[in-house]
């Protein structure tokens, strides 16, 4: 038995390592036969620079750059009311009057005791004087002459807390009728002809400069640097960096520019506040008003641009396919930066006349062979068209 299996596996083996070859052959035939994988086709780009505009886009809120609360300075009834909600108005200009009855008579009430002490004081004076010609002669003690010359001390005292007094009760009356503190516009008022207002409680209107007039925005700690030089940076036109869009959608006409930057960081959102002025002739910007500010960014300028289809993304990095020789294609890293409609800038890894793929890239891997179609057409549409579908 042993001796037969030994045989058999003899006359086997060479069987079997002749159909291996055999079925090698056929391989290399076939592959011969099918010829190098078929071209991809796709649709390239020629790098080249552009003229760009390129910006940020912030959300903003208009901010009046001064506005003032007026509050009741003094208790009383609202009598007058001389301007109309929403009216422009004028620094001085009256606007409304509270009771002023009790606040004039105060003051004449006041008036009058400052005459009653400025006539005591006389009296007290000539009796005085009298007292001290009288003691020169040794015919008065000299106590009374020291009693009366504290006499006219207190006098004069009387009628220093009148002139106080009735400086208190004028500044009341004047109080009782509000004025314009600024120049600007009035909002509608809180109150209604005939209320009572409470002194330093009650909120009647507010007015608010409109012209100029300027926008919030908040930044991350990364673009500080970048406002702050924007803000100190000489010889530029820094009213041409700053365009706003109001709602709508359309573009503010006037520049802006920055009037302050923030002193610190909010710790509880990491941003600074950064106030960036604008002009408001026809007061078409509203305090409150949500807008979008556009910064100006590096990109400006003469760009490398590309289509933004021919980027692909990996873990976080931006790659192209760039054609090289024998239209072989090879995966290059690039930096991007502002996407401008449908293309996009490219900071570094490209150069003006390199070509790159911008349709068909989803077919594509490191050394694909490429068939370069026409550019106007997308290149799923070149691949049908090749292969007949």
């Amino acid at each position: 038995m042993r001796n037969f299996n030994l045989k058999t596996a003899s006359r086997v083996a060479p069987a079997v390592v002749l159909l291996g070859l055999l079925a090698a052959c056929g391989k290399k035939e076939a592959a011969q036969q099918a010829g190098p994988p078929p071209a991809t086709p796709v649709a390239v780009y020629k790098v080249q620079g552009e003229d760009v505009v390129s910006a940020d886009t912030y959300p903003a809120t208009v901010v009046p750059l001064n506005e003032v609360q007026l509050l009741a300075e003094v208790t009383g009834y609202l009598t007058d009311i001389y301007i109309q909600d929403g009216q422009r108005v004028t620094k001085g200009q009256k606007l409304y009057a509270i009771d002023r009855t009790r606040y004039a008579a105060a003051a004449d009430q006041a008036k009058a005791q400052l005459q009653v002490t400025r006539t005591n004081y006389v009296r007290i004076a000539k009796d005085a004087e009298r007292y001290k010609r009288l003691a020169e002669q040794d015919a008065i003690a000299l106590q009374q002459v020291d009693v009366s010359r504290a006499d006219v001390a207190n006098a004069q005292s009387q009628i220093a807390a009148s002139q106080a007094a009735l400086r208190s009760v004028e500044l009341d009356l004047r109080h009782s009728v509000i004025v314009a503190p600024l120049t600007g516009t009035i909002g509608i008022a809180q109150v209604k002809l005939g209320a009572l207002v409470t002194q330093g409680q009650t909120l009647i209107n507010t007015v608010s400069a409109e012209n100029p007039i300027a926008v919030d925005v908040n930044v991350g700690e990364q673009d500080i640097a970048r406002f702050t030089k924007l803000q100190q940076a000489k010889g530029v036109r820094k009213d041409s960096v700053f365009t706003l869009q109001v709602p709508g959608g359309q573009t503010y006409k006037l520049p802006g520019k920055i009037v302050t930057i923030d002193r610190a960081v909010d710790p509880q959102t990491g941003t600074l506040r950064v106030r960036v002025q604008f002009p408001n002739p026809t007061r078409q910007l509203k305090a409150g008003m949500n807008t979008s500010l556009r910064v100006l960014n590096q990109d400006t300028g003469n760009q490398l641009v590309i289509p933004a289809r021919a980027v692909t993304e990996q873990m976080g990095e931006f790659y192209v396919y760039v054609v090289g020789d024998s239209s072989k294609v090879s995966q290059r890293k690039v930096l991007t930066g502002t996407k401008v409609k449908d293309k996009i800038v490219v900071r570094q890894g490209l150069k003006a006349g390199d070509t790159i793929v911008s349709d068909g890239i989803q077919n594509l891997h490191e050394g694909s062979v490429i068939q370069v179609g026409d550019p106007t057409k997308p290149a799923a549409a070149q691949g049908a068209a090749a292969t007949g579908k």
